[in-house]
């Protein structure tokens, strides 16, 4: 049986809230550092008409129900013909994003840049977070989980008797760490608020490539199956005027 333990409060007060607050703060700090670092470069023209014809592409997908049948297929052959579509990317002319990137020595020297500001600070916190505040019971989740939560909620502490609802201070910085995008939404935006799963993920990227984005959405367009919604609008309508003439 799982045993129950006491918190005391000043866990709370020296180590859970000051851990919180200090995980926001580099987060906060972090941003505008990463800011000050990026280099100031013209875009290319190229790669925001692409981004502009994608835009209109999902648009034209998600409103094909409210324009006639006709209208659709006219704008779908505008963005998907094979010939001259502004979807369709001839064979040959497919860029590689590694070899882009690896040419262009800002884009290499940025995505240098925002992994350094994101690996250091996590390094310093870590190693602090570590020496400190190592083996200490933090917090207590309000509802009962499973033991396959222990190893995620108990980083550091080889207690198979305590129960898996307690976390360690440890797993409490990894929850902190993939945890605080909706806070980091409110105090710098929806747009700058991408949290360390997210840059994780784009660390073992090579740059954006336009050429698969615009065939990912030709093949997405070319699917869509049409229904004009208009019609049925039509009939609600004359049911509504029926029941209030009635």
């Amino acid at each position: 049986m799982a045993e129950d333990l006491v918190l005391d409060t000043a866990i709370r007060d020296w180590v859970l809230i000051p851990l919180s607050v200090v995980m926001v703060l580099i987060g906060v700090l972090r941003y505008f550092v990463s800011k000050l670092m990026r280099s100031s470069q013209t875009p290319d023209v190229k790669i925001v008409k692409e981004g502009q014809v994608i835009v209109r592409a999902r648009n034209l997908r998600a409103g094909a129900n409210f324009i006639p049948p006709k209208s659709f297929r006219s704008r779908r052959v505008y963005f998907s013909n094979e010939e001259n579509g502004l979807l369709h990317v001839p064979k040959g002319q497919a860029q590689n994003a590694q070899a882009a990137m690896f040419s262009d020595p800002n884009m290499a020297m940025d995505m240098m840049k925002k992994n350094l500001s994101m690996i250091i600070p996590q390094t310093l916190t870590f190693a602090w977070v570590n020496f400190f505040f190592s083996g200490f019971v933090a917090a207590k989740i309000p509802f009962p989980l499973t033991q396959r939560f222990r190893s995620m909620l108990q980083n550091g502490i080889d207690l198979s008797s305590v129960d898996v609802s307690y976390v360690s201070s440890r797993s409490w910085y990894f929850l902190n760490l993939f945890g605080l995008r909706g806070l980091f939404s409110l105090i710098l935006g929806e747009e700058n608020a991408m949290d360390d799963t997210q840059r994780m993920m784009q660390m073992g990227g090579f740059g954006f490539d336009p050429t698969k984005s615009l065939s990912a959405e030709k093949d997405s367009l070319d699917i869509v199956q049409h229904e004009w919604a208009l019609p049925k609008f039509e009939h609600r309508a004359e049911a509504v005027l029926r029941k209030l003439v009635s």
